[in-house]
């Protein structure tokens, strides 16, 4: 990535000296599969005689010209900047180029449908990447109109942030033009260009403005019959009432298009009016009530940028957190107050907590506000901090301020900044206005500072068992030992016919290292006290001595999803942070999980559940842990309810938990039918799955595997084709899914994920050790010769975590010794990389103590 960054201070200078106005961009899609071509005029007004730079990537500029000068693009144009010297006050810039299509899921990716041959693009231009489709001042903080014409295949649908205008039919009828309205005031990173023949459907809703939303949902020819179109339309409308209710700000955009698109690297991107989203999102196949839900809250997330984020954008990328928060927060209050799935709260405890908690508790965890100094400090920042934990944090302000209130200064912010930047202290303004508390020392301790606090109780009880004292203490880690306040629910539990009961709730305000809660004396002592129960707070919580017997033994019987959820996640937070043996987790998990209703907490559990038994539990047990595992994950699945999302995840779970040859020929049977189980249907992508698990422990062959994708010629039978290629255990096949990744550069952002995803699966460890000395050599030459995402997936990607042993732990931290003077982008993500694996020393050695 070498002459692209921009420093923060390169951007201030930028937009002391230069303002935007207008954007005019033509873009020719008919030059063939390599290059499209790009005609940007660009008004913008300057302090005169002053310089500054344009950004652009191409493969070649052939002209620019400034104020009707010709300028020489060898002098001009070198690492992705135009320089632009003698200003006037007024400027108009015409920059003439081709650019380069992707296959990264950067700038305009261009893909080949494999089941037809259809050509397919969309654009994905956040943070820093619509440069790399037209010349642009790359900064959020630059806003302007922007209007776009498209020349491309007359059969296409163009799409873009305007509302789609009739083509113009050029003389051989075959090519068009699409000439697009200038949209309003926006950011460029939030504009779009989506082209192909994509199938469409339309439908329209009527704004509490008054006025009628066009809205399109688009996919691709050969996933269209598996698009439920009026779901998601149902899912929007839902979601236009809620937010326009709660914001008191109506819909600011023309149309309403959401584009289901290929080879995408995130779940969506919240363009202007023209939403793009992962195809995972389409169900061509049984999915788990875990991802539908994801998917109404991604839909619910996007949504909600169209006022913050689109409407109303930050100065500069350290408040990214507050766009990625805030859509967070809206779109779980939103989906659980607007529909169906109304134990999103519990899905967010779940899952985005999970996250946060994680991500807090690296050495590179940051305050909320982060310090972005430059772009690479904005791509590794898009992380469980600036969503999870912020939209954690969130949730704690609108308690703290009370829920009514924080919409009110919500809608005030949007009122006053439409189409404007913002920062962090015009949105706290307003909060106290509405609210009457004073923000700043909030802010300062939970958005300034990092890390994550423990809140324990402290109890007292008479010989009746009667409470004579209650207190809550808090602590925080030594290198971040900041103590916050807290709003948080405190619940007791009895066990009432075999079920473990709330018979008493109250609310309270935390702060200090202890807090003592006087309203809680008198009372019995219950069987369980749960910390932050509603699950208000931002904190890791400890259940006491009996509390904690308690749940082991009635985790189950809680009645409650939340509750479970809390309390299956204080469990995991004790067994990461080598408390309690990974090997009791493994028993609480499989001692209850099969009466778990929730499919996010399954999910997020089995998923603990596999790192407890592969990273977490003594070396010298751990082969015993994962067939323990593996057979309790297949009794599971025996034992749950016919077709279930149960049945479903356990059968996934154990697939990727294989350790026997007996295990093996389960799944064969499975596969071949020769082996059923009630209810569960063996469709395309679990048919993958179950052949990715056989060929992670060797009981399939690349054979096998090249004849499972010519049945399954498509995009996602690619993505779980290289998977199982790298997931074989032998060495050569490891040696074979290196080399792809490494030695050549030309496979797409998902098949460069799906391999190594299988690459470093657990059952192959003994092979990953080959690697590890080869994985260091590349890091640097990678991070400097490949995109950003390529590289986050292969830096991340293809550490051999599962090795987890103290040679490991050595040569990463000599690497980070030997290369002080790295990206520091890069040194952060190979120190999260040895972070893991300090964790799961510490849990280890854990496990043996037992």
């Amino acid at each position: 990535m070498p002459g692209e960054n921009l420093t923060r201070i390169e951007a201030q200078e930028r937009r002391d000296v230069i303002d935007t106005q207008s954007y005019e961009v033509s873009l020719d899609l008919t030059k063939g599969a390599e290059v499209f071509g790009s005609r940007s005029v660009v008004r913008f007004t300057a302090t005169p005689e002053s310089f500054t730079f344009i950004d652009l990537i191409a493969r070649e500029v052939r002209e620019i010209s400034l104020n009707g000068e010709q300028l020489d693009p060898d002098e001009v144009f070198a690492d992705s900047r135009i320089a632009l010297s003698g200003l006037q006050a007024e400027n108009v810039l015409v920059v003439d180029a081709d650019c380069l299509y992707t296959n990264t899921g950067e700038g305009l990716h261009r893909f080949v449908d494999p089941v037809d041959g259809e050509v397919y693009l969309y654009s994905q231009f956040e943070v820093p990447d619509s440069r790399r489709v037209f010349a642009v001042f790359e900064q959020p903080d630059l806003k302007a109109t922007f209007q776009f014409t498209i020349t491309a295949p007359a059969a296409w649908k163009v799409v873009s942030n305007s509302p789609t205008p009739e083509p113009i039919l050029h003389d051989d009828s075959s090519i068009a033009t699409w000439g697009f309205e200038p949209t309003p005031r926006i950011s460029s990173y939030i504009t779009a260009l989506i082209a192909g023949p994509y199938e469409a459907t339309f439908s329209e809703l009527t704004s509490a403005s008054g006025r009628v939303i066009p809205l399109g949902v688009y996919g691709r020819k050969s996933l269209w019959q598996h698009l439920d179109a009026d779901y998601i339309f149902d899912k929007t409308r839902e979601g236009f009432a809620y937010y326009e209710s709660k914001f008191g700000v109506p819909y600011p955009f023309a149309k309403y298009d959401q584009l289901f698109v290929p080879e995408f690297n995130a779940g969506a991107m919240e363009n202007a009016g023209a939403v793009t989203f992962t195809e995972t999102y389409v169900f061509r196949s049984k999915v788990t009530d875990a991802v539908k839900e994801r998917r109404v809250v991604t839909i619910l997330h996007e949504l909600a940028h169209m006022w913050f984020g689109d409407l109303v954008t930050m100065k500069w990328w350290n408040d990214l957190w507050l766009n990625e928060s805030f859509a967070e927060w809206a779109s779980t209050i939103a989906t659980a107050e607007a529909t169906e799935w109304t134990e999103a709260w519990t899905t967010f405890n779940a899952m985005e907590k999970t996250w946060a908690y994680r991500q807090d508790q690296l050495p590179s965890t940051h305050p909320i506000v982060a310090e972005i100094n430059d772009l690479e400090d904005v791509q590794v920042n898009f992380d469980g901090i600036t969503y999870a934990k912020g939209g954690s944090v969130l949730k704690q302000l609108a308690a703290w301020v009370g829920i009514e209130q924080f919409f009110a200064g919500v809608s005030q912010y949007f009122q006053k900044h439409s189409w404007g930047n913002t920062e962090l202290s015009d949105l706290l303004t307003e909060l106290e206005a509405t609210s009457g508390r004073e923000l700043s020392t909030w802010s300062k301790k939970w958005l300034e500072t990092a890390g994550v606090n423990t809140l324990e109780p402290f109890i007292v009880e008479d010989s009746d068992g009667t409470i004579s004292r209650f207190a809550v203490t808090q602590t925080a880690p030594a290198d971040y030992p900041t103590i916050r306040p807290h709003r948080l629910g405190i619940g007791f539990y009895s066990l009432r016919d075999d079920s473990l009961v709330r018979v008493h709730y109250v609310e309270v305000d935390v702060d200090g290292d202890r807090t003592e809660v006087p309203e809680l004396q008198g009372l019995k002592r219950p069987d369980l006290v749960l910390l932050n129960d509603n699950d208000l707070a931002y904190a890791k919580i400890r259940l006491d001595e009996r509390s904690l017997a308690t749940a082991i033994a009635h985790l189950a019987d809680i009645s409650e999803p939340l509750p479970r959820s809390l309390v299956w996640g204080a469990a995991w937070d004790q067994t990461r942070d080598a408390e309690t043996a990974a090997s009791d987790y493994i028993d609480l998990v499989l001692g209850n999980i099969g009466r778990e209703t929730e499919s996010t907490t399954v999910r997020t559990t089995l998923a603990q559940l596999r790192s407890a038994a592969t990273l977490y539990v003594a070396p010298d047990q751990r082969e015993a842990a994962r067939q323990k595992v593996a057979d309790g994950l297949w009794a599971l699945a025996e034992g749950a309810e016919s077709g279930s999302d149960s049945q479903l995840q356990f059968v996934t779970a154990f697939a990727g938990s294989l350790v026997t040859p007996e295990h093996a020929g389960i799944v064969g049977r499975l596969r071949s039918g020769e082996e059923t189980l009630p209810g569960l249907e063996i469709d395309a992508d679990l048919n993958w799955q179950l052949l990715v698990g056989l060929a992670t422990i060797g009981a399939t062959d690349a054979a096998a595997i090249d004849a499972a994708l010519a049945a399954d010629n498509t995009a996602k039978g690619a993505e779980f084709a290289a998977q199982a290629r790298a997931a074989l255990p032998d060495v050569a096949s490891k040696r074979a899914a290196w080399a792809s990744l490494i030695e050549r550069d030309d496979a797409p952002n998902t098949i460069v994920r799906s391999a190594a995803l299988g690459f470093v699966h657990p059952a192959g460890v003994d092979a990953l050790r080959e690697f590890v000395q080869p994985y260091f050599d590349m890091l640097v030459p990678i991070w400097e010769s490949r995109t950003y995402q390529i590289a986050q997936y292969l830096v991340v990607g293809l550490f051999p975590t599962a090795i987890a042993d103290v040679a490991l732990r050595d040569a990463t931290r000599a690497w980070l010794a030997e290369h002080q003077d790295a990206a520091p982008a890069l040194r952060r993500l190979v120190m999260e990389n040895l972070a893991d694996v300090e964790r799961a020393l510490a849990a280890q050695s854990r496990d043996a103590d037992d």
